[in-house]
């Protein structure tokens, strides 16, 4: 349900743009050609080359209607054209740059807008159709539009039609993601390509975001920053690793998440060998982004059958090694303070134990959280009487409803 208040429109504009310049900007990288890539500057997008010489800009028109239609006196079209008109007055845009106007919508046969498609074009019949809407149009929304346009030279009006490329029935911003994921189809295996693109587009709003909050608004994003991200994802994506996903690995545990967790079994297993609060939030803060980096590997269905059960067998026998040598120390009558030390010191050995999911999965959280985890169903413990103690505790595993808590 929408009111009359909703902003859903201008929204899905927004994205479509960043979701756009990011085609693009593949289908440029994939050419080799350096370039900088920015929004919101000379145009909705605009590429520039590495001097800094305007090469094509892009009107993005996005539509929930697809039966939208681009006729001669619409606002699309010459809101777009006002902006190159005056571009080019203000000196800022050369006539040689290319003026891409893409729209979710319908260029009707022989409007101004079909004749400037990518072929069967006529610049001369378009030109004569715009003066006539200039002529006979009343739109009080275009008259700034229509000013610009005709305060140019018919010979410049001429010369930037011919650099004006329509391009309607452009993919949606729902529906563009088919053609993200054709571009960078050959960094991951097809199972994976959707879990390759999500992560490429994460990179990508969080590098747009800095470009647009960049207080002197001139700074661009180059192209060779795109390579690099590609190629970090690709080696993320190979079978010796897995993707880590950023905000997991610079998580900041949140009070929500810390309260979700102060009764989890793992928490209290904790605190039986009376370890500090600070150690307490730093497993808590590990167990959090371990089990959503597991959960989201599962879900994306990067993992192999059974190899998430595996590898915590694996961290179970490095666990029982340490576990069972220091029980071995302890004697039967020892006191409750040299039990939780020995606790302890069992706790800080795991800790310590750099025991990859695969060869090159190499954050420490994974492993450290994983340990936490399998603390919160008992498969693991740090007193030497854990065992009995959590009976006595007698409260099931919250794993799946505390790891909900906290911002993703």
């Amino acid at each position: 349900m929408t009111t009359s208040f909703s902003a859903v429109d201008p929204a899905l504009g927004y994205l479509y743009q960043v979701r756009l310049a990011l085609l693009w900007s593949l289908r440029r990288a994939r050419s080799g050609t350096d370039f900088i890539v920015s929004l919101e500057t000379l145009d909705d997008v605009a590429f520039e080359s590495t001097g800094g010489t305007p090469e094509e800009l892009l009107q993005a028109k996005h539509h929930r209607n697809r039966e939208a239609t681009l006729t001669n006196a619409s606002g699309d079209l010459w809101k777009s054209l006002r902006v190159w008109f005056e571009g080019y007055a203000a000196k800022q845009v050369p006539l040689s740059t290319t003026r891409y106007l893409l729209t979710t919508g319908v260029a009707p046969e022989e409007s101004v807008a079909s004749l400037l498609r990518g072929e069967g074009r006529d610049v001369e019949k378009a030109l004569q159709l715009l003066v006539a809407v200039t002529q006979i149009s009343e739109s009080d929304s275009n008259a700034k539009a229509y000013e610009a346009f005709l305060a140019a030279p018919v010979a410049t009006r001429k010369a930037i039609l011919e650099n004006v490329v329509v391009i309607d029935r452009a993919p949606t911003v729902v529906t563009i993601d088919e053609d993200i994921k054709k571009e960078v189809r050959w960094s991951a295996q097809q199972e994976h390509l959707d879990a390759f693109a999500r992560r490429l587009e994460g990179w990508w709003l969080d590098r747009v975001i800095k470009q647009l909050a960049d207080p002197s608004g001139t700074s661009g994003i180059q192209g060779t920053e795109i390579d690099q991200a590609i190629d970090e994802l690709r080696e993320q994506f190979k079978p010796n690793n897995l993707p880590i996903d950023r905000e997991l690995a610079s998580y900041v545990l949140d009070e929500r998440t810390k309260n979700a967790h102060a009764e989890s079994p793992f928490v209290h297993q904790l605190k039986l060998v009376a370890a500090g609060d600070d150690r307490v939030a730093f497993a808590m803060r590990n167990y959090y982004r371990a089990f959503e980096q597991r959960s989201r590997w599962m879900r994306e269905h990067l993992l192999l059958v059974g190899e998430l059960t595996r590898y915590d067998g694996k961290l179970v026998e490095e666990w029982e090694q340490a576990y069972l040598a220091a029980k071995d120390e302890i004697s039967p009558t020892a006191a409750e303070d040299e039990k939780r030390k020995v606790g302890r010191e069992v706790l800080s050995k795991t800790e310590a134990v750099r025991l990859p999911v695969r060869p090159d999965v190499t954050e420490s959280f994974v492993v450290r959280g994983s340990f936490q985890m399998l603390a919160d169903e008992a498969k693991v413990g740090w007193h030497p009487d854990y065992r009995d103690l959590l009976e006595s505790f007698g409260k099931p595993s919250q794993s799946d409803d505390a790891a909900k808590g906290g911002d993703e």
